[in-house]
């Protein structure tokens, strides 16, 4: 009688767990589970958690993989298959006409010059910056109170921005929050009689694909995400490939081709915003310093995007003290136009 009542007690016990089942539905792992995603679309993955990247100047960013989330992103677009424009020869020669090297590479990144970016978190108090521009500068993250995440230090601190702080050039500051997996970036950025100003002010949700309305540039002259094309010196010095396409400029530009946004200057017969360049397969890069391969190899598989009127060939990365130019400067010399070809205007994969 007393085992009759404790099989009967089990089999209570054992009956609310089936029901609890029915309540919280199939586990992930079970083959029956139903999904609410379509055949064929995914879903992209959700931002780290906090602390998987760590705060500060320069922090190491390469757990995030790609600063993107979605591998469709216009920058993580592996470009080896990607069909070479028709006028592919014609638009070299061009870049190679606006200076007497030929179109010879530079690297617009040194321990005292390139653009550092400071990586913050939802506890960086949101700070207001009166812009220039107001028709096409963001006043803070969509749907979030109006501001930018400016650390205090940044109003003393020259390493926060573009070439430590120099009255010339686009004095860019670029600020990565780790919990919202967005990019604050400022241009002409300065603070004074407490207040912070900048010329224009871009904010961009990594977790998706938005891209700026056409018409609309950012913090560069293509309307793109300037931290996203950067060549970072804990990606060229990782154990990983670099797996995005980097940011370059050159002299004249006329127009935009998708993902650029906006065309900025307008010389007459010169290349767009927008366009993508490629290494060359067949260009040997075996004898470089590991760092240089890296880069160089990214070249190869996801290519170059023009996304700025500047320097002619020249390739946009951190502000860093750890970079030797003795290494960088030989080596993005010993490249040139020629060794690079246009893909097709505008390209965008099908699939």
């Amino acid at each position: 009688m007393q085992l009759a009542s404790r099989v009967r007690a089990a089999f209570a016990v054992f009956s609310i767990f089936l029901i609890a089942g029915c309540f919280l539905g199939p586990t992930s792992d079970d083959p029956h589970s139903i999904s609410t995603i379509p055949p064929g679309d995914s879903m992209p993955p959700p931002p780290p958690p906090p602390g998987t990247v760590p705060l500060g100047l320069l922090a190491d960013m390469t757990g995030l993989t790609t600063l993107y989330a979605r591998a469709d992103n216009w920058w993580n677009l592996e470009v080896t298959g990607a069909p070479i424009d028709p006028n592919s020869a014609a638009i070299i020669a061009t870049i190679q006409s606006y200076e007497s090297s030929g179109g010879r590479m530079h690297p617009d990144f040194t321990p005292n010059y390139g653009i550092p970016y400071c990586v913050v978190d939802e506890n960086t108090p949101l700070v207001q910056v009166a812009f220039g521009n107001t028709s096409e500068s963001d006043k803070g993250a969509p749907g979030e109170p109006a501001g930018y995440p400016i650390p205090a230090a940044a109003r003393s601190d020259g390493r926060y921005f573009e070439n430590a702080g120099g009255s010339d050039g686009d004095r860019h500051m670029l600020l990565y929050d780790r919990d919202r997996r967005m990019v604050f970036e400022l241009s002409y950025a300065s603070y004074s009689n407490g207040q912070w100003s900048a010329g224009y002010g871009a904010v961009f949700d990594l977790k998706t694909n938005y891209r700026r309305p056409d018409g609309w540039t950012s913090t560069d002259a293509a309307g793109l995400c300037v931290l996203a094309g950067l060549v970072r010196y804990d990606e060229a010095f990782g154990t990983q490939p670099i797996r995005h396409a980097i940011r370059c400029s050159i002299k004249r530009t006329d127009g935009y081709v998708w993902p650029a946004s906006h065309a900025g200057a307008h010389d007459s017969g010169a290349p767009p915003l927008g366009m993508r360049f490629r290494l060359k397969a067949s260009k040997d890069i075996s004898g470089y310093p590991p760092e240089i391969r890296r880069i160089f190899q990214a070249m190869k598989t996801y290519g170059l995007i023009v996304a700025d009127r500047g320097g002619n060939m020249y390739v946009q990365g951190t502000m860093d003290a750890r970079w030797d130019n003795g290494v960088l400067n030989p080596a993005f010399h010993s490249l040139h136009a020629s060794d690079f070809e246009v893909i097709k205007l505008g390209w965008k994969p099908t699939t």
